[in-house]
């Protein structure tokens, strides 16, 4: 283990401690735990800032549309002293997001086998998700690594356009717009996605986020190879027994 990934390990597991004693995490019988309080704490900060960024940028770059917006926010001009601050915030939070996901987040074989069955996973043909996905699926590792790029572009090119084109110049600038819109565009469809499947495409996700904890049952259907990693149960002959429980419930 090198020292820099050494570090940030430590750092993880010192925050961990200091917000688990200042929250809480109940997980009942059936449950597991899977987010603890400081990455939900982080979750929702980096979710409250995302969004303040990109009102307050629906303000700036398209007025004619969204200036319903700039009132919630003082107006016009103070929307625009406000984005920057906004975006800021934003990527510094979600830095610290990726530095407690980045382990799980590593691409792997498994990942590339998801990624094949992806038609099947989308259809719902399959009962539970392909047998070695971990912690994270591939879907999830894709959408963290184009937010781990889009806050690389967001920060290149918001302080290009902060410091304007006296410093950068005007061809700078003019690209910057593109590429900050562009960037945002594609992080607020993977917003959506993500919001739809940790509600109404994955239910029970959202419950892991809130209370930080998930039934056996959404850890065996949506990532087997954690539930055997934490339970040393398999998936499969969990689910089976589980089905057939409900059967002699439901004659």
């Amino acid at each position: 283990m090198s020292t820099s990934s050494g570090a940030v390990e430590r750092f993880d597991d010192k925050a961990r401690e200091t917000f688990e004693r200042a929250g809480k995490t109940t997980v009942y019988r059936g449950e597991l735990l899977r987010h603890p309080v400081y990455t939900r704490v982080l979750h929702w900060t980096v979710a409250l800032f995302f969004f303040l960024a990109l009102f307050t940028g629906f303000g700036i770059y398209l007025p004619w549309l969204f200036r319903w917006f700039t009132p919630f926010f003082g107006g016009g001009q103070l929307s625009r002293i406000m984005h920057p601050y906004f975006g800021v915030a934003f990527v510094f939070f979600f830095g610290l997001q990726a530095l407690n996901w980045l382990r799980p987040m590593i691409w792997t074989a498994a990942d590339s086998r998801w990624m094949r069955n992806i038609k099947k996973v989308v259809n719902g043909e399959e009962k539970m998700d392909p047998p070695d996905t971990g912690f994270f699926n591939a879907g999830q590792k894709l959408q963290f690594w184009e937010i781990v790029g889009g806050c690389i572009a967001y920060l290149v090119t918001g302080i290009i356009l902060w410091a304007g084109a006296a410093t950068f110049g005007r061809i700078a600038v003019a690209i910057s717009y593109v590429v900050h819109d562009i960037s945002a565009v594609v992080m607020l469809g993977g917003i959506f996605i993500h919001i739809y499947l940790s509600t109404i495409g994955e239910p029970g996700t959202f419950d892991a986020m809130i209370r930080g904890a998930v039934s056996e049952a959404w850890a065996w259907t949506f990532h087997p190879a954690w539930y055997k990693q934490v339970t040393g149960r398999d998936p499969q002959q969990a689910y089976e027994e589980a089905r057939r429980q409900s059967v002699k419930g439901n004659p």
